[in-house]
């Protein structure tokens, strides 16, 4: 590391936290965001331009946000206006514009910086606009929730949505060397301790930090297991009503789908560490026998149903394991969405041909009038017939017959589309249909 390094932090203050004292003095020091801050990125080259815009930056907590806001204040030459949603009402925005206004008049920028922005309502979000429009204020919002969900339609089109990454191993060993040089102190750590240190940050620089400050006090050389019991390990970053939620269900999904349990059983204890509730996941399980597993294993929702009625039974942590099971198994069962497909189709008939009558001779007759207007007339009951099929048409009067389900080769479902193969060949021999 040079000696030029030094320069990046603010005079040392034992005062403040070590997070706070290590902030970067430049943009090139933030470390992790390359792809948006570097020469080639969107954001350096905005800076490279001085033609700042107005942007929502979007991230896990402690990747940078409010420090690159800060940082595009200073090299733009702009005021820096710092709010919190959660703290600031109608009454501070009101200030913060008149006082924009009041530093445009004198040819003077705002960078007004609003944390947790989604945490504003509709009405705030919108008073924001018009200052936004004219150039009095350069917007510049940080949200850990996906904007698309949270911010209005009508904010978003006026700002460039930015995706901060969390912090990979090598940024969060940067940050640690350079936590070591700034205290003059190396961490009190063996090497896997060290890598375990990076895995509590869990991409969180600010985290990171904090631990670090927590083991200055420290002496000797602490291994894994005196660093887990010094340190409190962070709960996994997962907001079960939010993107955290559909992001790891989606990945459970589609590793079931993928016939990968040792993924899907990962992300299974991702959500469940998370705080997730285990019957949301119990009744996704049972979606998904039905609809991915289908009748290419007719027991998945038995195993499903199975899973969801343990948990309930047992709870938490013993009824896990039930879900988990439920999860290996439809991992690894044989897929098909031929019903679910299926079943979709025969709903868009059903909606282009619902007046149609069923045809006479499948109708009950329970009144002598019935009876007279032919209803339930010709009708053969298939148990009695030699094949134990009837090959009769049960679809309206006037319809072509379809092919709704169309089953295929997978698993139960190969033995199920032989059957109707062998039905449709006695419907011909019997009806004279062709197809």
């Amino acid at each position: 590391m040079s000696d030029t390094q030094m320069s990046l932090f603010e005079p040392d203050d034992d005062s403040r936290p070590l997070a706070d004292r290590m902030r970067p003095m430049s943009l090139e020091d933030v470390v992790g965001q390359d792809h948006l801050l570097g020469p080639d990125g969107p954001i350096g080259r905005m800076v490279d331009e001085q033609r700042l815009v107005s942007m929502v930056l979007w991230g896990p907590p402690g990747c940078g946000k409010t420090t690159i806001a800060r940082l595009l204040a200073e090299r733009t030459n702009l005021e820096f206006e710092p709010l919190s949603a959660t703290f600031s009402g109608v009454g501070d925005l009101r200030k913060v514009f008149t006082t924009a206004k009041k530093r445009r008049e004198m040819g003077q920028g705002t960078l007004l910086f609003v944390d947790e922005i989604h945490r504003f309502n509709r009405a705030q979000q919108d008073s924001f606009l018009p200052y936004v429009e004219d150039g009095t204020i350069v917007l510049v919002g940080a949200t850990t929730e996906n904007p698309s969900f949270e911010l209005n339609g009508a904010l978003l089109s006026r700002c460039q949505v930015f995706v901060l990454r969390r912090l990979d191993e090598r940024a969060l060993t940067t940050l640690m060397q350079r936590a070591e040089k700034a205290t003059g102190r190396l961490l009190p750590v063996d090497e896997e301790a060290r890598q375990a240190l990076i895995a509590m940050a869990d991409g969180d620089g600010r985290y990171l930090l904090n631990l670090i400050e927590q083991l200055q006090s420290v002496k000797g050389t602490l291994d894994v297991a005196g660093l887990a019991h010094l340190v409190q390990q962070r709960a996994p970053i997962y907001d079960k009503s939010q993107e955290g939620h559909y992001n790891l269900i989606s990945a459970l999904h589609k590793s079931m789908r993928g016939a990968d349990p040792d993924a899907a059983l990962y992300w299974l204890a991702r959500m469940l560490d998370g705080g997730e509730d285990p019957l949301y996941v119990a009744r996704r399980l049972v979606r998904f026998a039905t609809e991915d597993v289908g009748m290419a294993d007719p027991r998945a929702v038995q195993q499903a149903l199975a899973a969801w009625d343990v948990y309930e039974r047992l709870g938490s942590p013993e009824g896990e394991l039930a879900i988990a099971q439920a999860v290996v198994y439809l991992a690894t069962a044989p897929k098909s969405i031929a019903v679910y497909r299926g079943f979709g189709a025969a709903r868009k008939l059903a909606r282009e041909t619902g007046s149609l009558m069923p045809p006479a001779n499948i109708l009950n007759a329970p009144t002598k009038l019935m009876k007279q207007l032919g209803y339930g007339e010709g009708y053969q009951y298939d148990p009695d017939t030699e094949d134990g099929f009837s090959g009769a048409n049960y679809f309206p009067e006037g319809m072509k017959r379809q092919q709704i389900y169309r089953p295929t080769t997978h698993g139960f479902e190969k033995t199920i589309s032989e059957r109707l193969a062998y039905f449709q060949q006695l419907r011909v021999e019997k009806q004279g249909e062709g197809e």
